[in-house]
C-alpha cells in the first residue's frame, strides 16, 4: 500500500486538509497526518484536528507522496520547518510525489523543488513563491497543475480535483475515477 504524509499545523485550511485526507483514504492509500509537535492543531476556522503522529518522527520514512495543505500560518510553518524541507527535497529527487495546495507551494519553493516547473497556488501567493524560487517555468491560474512529480492547486474550492489528481498520479486513472464516482463529483 502506498504511503502518504500530510503535515499540518496551526491555521491549516480545514477543507484542503480533511477533504484531501478523506479522498486519499477512500482510495485506500495509507495516509499519516502529522503536526510538528504531535499535538492537535486548530485550523483557520477553529476546527481542532488531531494528528496521527509528530512530524519529526515521520521524516525519516520513505513516503510515496508528501502532500501539503494550505492556510496561514500553516503554510509558513511548513515552509520554515528545516526537516520537512529536506524530506520534500529527498522525496522529489527520488521521483516521489510532492504536492501542495493554496499557500503551501511556498514550502515546495523553499525546499528547492519548483525550479523549471509549471505551478499554481492561491491567488496572491505568486510573489512569495517567486521570492523563494525565481526560476519556476510558468505560473498558471488553473485549478490543478501537474508537472512530473509535482502537483499544485489553488485553494479550498479546488481540494477535490487536487485529491483526485494525487490519486491519479499514485494509483492511476481507474482509482481516481472510482473515488470521483463514489463522492458524486461532477468536476
Amino acid at each position: 500500500m502506498k504511503q502518504v504524509l500530510v503535515p499540518f499545523s496551526e491555521g491549516v485550511e480545514e477543507v484542503e486538509m480533511l477533504s484531501v485526507v478523506d479522498l486519499l483514504r477512500r482510495a485506500e492509500l495509507d495516509v499519516t497526518t502529522a503536526t510538528p509537535d504531535g499535538l492537535p492543531a486548530r485550523g483557520r476556522s477553529r476546527v481542532e484536528i488531531t494528528p496521527d503522529a509528530a512530524l519529526d518522527n515521520m521524516l525519516g520514512r520513505d513516503w510515496d507522496a508528501i502532500v501539503l495543505p494550505g492556510g496561514l500560518p500553516n503554510a509558513h510553518t511548513l515552509r520554515d520547518h528545516a526537516g520537512l524541507a529536506g524530506a520534500l527535497r529527498g522525496a522529489f529527487e527520488a521521483g516521489k510525489l510532492v504536492a501542495a495546495i493554496c499557500a503551501a507551494p511556498v514550502a515546495l519553493a523553499r525546499a528547492g523543488v519548483l525550479k523549471g516547473r509549471r505551478i499554481t497556488s492561491y491567488p496572491g501567493c505568486e510573489e512569495d513563491i517567486r521570492a523563494e524560487e525565481p526560476e519556476i517555468a510558468a505560473y498558471l491560474e488553473e485549478p490543478v497543475v501537474a508537472d512530473g512529480n509535482v502537483i499544485t492547486s489553488r485553494g479550498p474550492g479546488t481540494a477535490i480535483p487536487f485529491a483526485l489528481a494525487i490519486i491519479r498520479h499514485l494509483l492511476g486513472e481507474e482509482a481516481s475515477e472510482k473515488v470521483r464516482r463514489e463522492i458524486v463529483f461532477g468536476g
